[in-house]
């Protein structure tokens, strides 16, 4: 009988910790999923804005210059393009991947590069919340400096809509709760036990 107060505590500490760990884990799920659902915003976004690249690529009409230099003018930007959209589709099937988002990042800086150099007066700044910020700056490299050198600037898109920077603003948002949440102690510990892993903003 002296047992017994002893095996009803150690079963209740095992109760608490059990629900405490399903309780983590269920919260770093609903985490996770909120980082997915905000991708699949992204992706959309993203997917609306290289469309609308590539038909001003198919609307360049061959009479405004020679075959030779308009193909040279518009090679990096359909190149950017068409690599792009390559790790678009990548990062699509593991968007929590840290390499395959710095891979995405790198590559959309460079196609908005291409982008401004072709069209410098063509670009339109939004903020996260998806209000107007200001003019495009009308030197294509001071803008391209300033996407690729600070993580907060807000990127010039293409197309002159917000949907793309409200839904990267979005998405970096729940990466950085998911990341902060698997990091603290000792929710780190079921993230350790169930593997997983830190997912990358897109900056």
């Amino acid at each position: 009988m002296s047992l017994l107060p002893e095996s009803l505590a150690s079963w209740i500490v095992i109760a608490v910790l059990l629900f405490w760990f399903v309780g983590a884990y269920n919260r770093l799920v609903r985490l996770r999923a909120a980082v997915l659902q905000s991708y699949v915003t992204l992706d959309a976004a993203l997917s609306k804005q290289l469309d609308f690249v590539q038909a001003s690529i198919t609307a360049a009409a061959p009479a405004e210059a020679p075959s030779n230099e308009l193909l040279s003018s518009i090679a990096p930007l359909q190149a950017s393009t068409t690599q792009l959209a390559t790790l678009l589709g990548a990062t699509r099937q593991r968007p929590l991947d840290a390499g395959g988002m710095a891979a995405l990042a790198t590559a959309l800086r460079v196609w908005i590069g291409a982008w401004q150099r072709q069209h410098p007066d063509a670009v339109t700044v939004f903020e996260a919340d998806g209000t107007l910020s200001r003019p495009a700056q009308p030197q294509p490299g001071a803008v391209t400096a300033a996407v690729v050198s600070s993580t907060t600037e807000p990127i010039a898109w293409p197309e002159p809509s917000a949907a793309a920077e409200i839904a990267r603003g979005q998405f970096n948002i729940a990466v950085k709760h998911y990341n902060a949440a698997i990091a603290q102690f000792p929710a780190l510990l079921v993230a350790w036990a169930v593997r997983l892993r830190a997912a990358a903003p897109l900056l």
